[in-house]
């Protein structure tokens, strides 16, 4: 189950929540996984973005987005029914800069940030090359030409 929380006073991404969810089962169909994780995505603005990132990462600045996978902590919680992942945080502001300096449309700026996003939640990461390349291709495969 896909949960999604906007802590911003905008809702100009709400159009594209049902895409959000398009995705995630897309994204589990590539990597052949069962429907069985609970997670969020937290809409949320630079401020909380940057403290979030400093408080946890000790990085004192805006990102886009980060995850926080309940699966790598011993706060991982499993049911009978599904498995709780965790969560993602967007900085709603970063999507549409984004869209913009990579001349494509905040649509697919705001999936590609929500894929990247539960690729880490799943266990994917990009900390070397060889680990990079197979996100990113994943990533290329879920997401294709969404324009």
């Amino acid at each position: 189950m896909l949960n999604i929380v906007n802590r911003t006073k905008y809702s100009d991404l709400k159009e594209y929540y049902p895409l959000l969810e398009e995705y995630y089962y897309k994204t589990l169909k590539v990597l052949k996984l069962k429907d069985e994780y609970d997670l969020s995505v937290i809409i949320c603005g630079p401020i909380t973005i940057k403290r979030i990132n400093r408080d946890y990462r000790n990085k004192d600045a805006v990102t886009d987005v980060i995850s926080f996978a309940f699966q790598d902590s011993d706060d991982g919680y499993e049911y009978e029914d599904s498995i709780e992942l965790g969560d993602i945080f967007i900085n709603r502001n970063r999507v549409y800069s984004q869209a913009e300096e990579y001349a494509h449309s905040v649509k697919r700026e705001f999936v590609f940030l929500f894929v990247h996003g539960l690729l880490h939640l799943l266990g994917y990461d990009h900390m070397n090359k060889e680990d990079e390349k197979k996100m990113f291709a994943i990533q290329k495969k879920v997401i294709g030409d969404l324009a």
